[in-house]
């Protein structure tokens, strides 16, 4: 079956990174564009960053560019989301999502504070 699964999310202090990584599996990952999503308590689910089935073609919301990196690595079926510079308001749980395939991931919670 279908599976997305969200690793990576930690308490990290503001400034600091993480790496967030999406492994997908029950479909041919490589012809699927992906995106990745945040919510944080209170707040509705939010675009974060797209990237297209070959990974050639990405964009991101205002709010995560120049700090953000979406990328994939088809060989190993995964996406991941590259996190500098990080902002207390980046606080949220992080999900991936298909939206040809209609499937999100269970999400992974990303803390930044001091």
């Amino acid at each position: 079956q279908v599976q997305l699964v969200e690793s990576g999310g930690d308490l990290v202090q503001p400034g600091g990174s993480l790496r967030l990584s999406c492994a997908a599996s029950g479909f041919t990952f490589s012809r699927y564009g992906i995106k990745w999503y945040r919510q944080a308590p209170g707040k509705e689910r939010e675009l974060v960053a797209t990237i297209s089935s070959t990974g050639f073609i990405f964009s991101y919301a205002d709010f995560v560019k120049g700090r953000f990196t979406i990328s994939r690595d088809n060989a190993k079926n995964t996406v991941y989301l590259q996190m500098n510079s990080l902002k207390p308001e980046d606080t949220a749980v992080y999900y991936c999502h298909s939206p040809s395939l209609g499937y999100w991931g269970q999400g992974t919670q990303v803390t930044v504070s001091s």
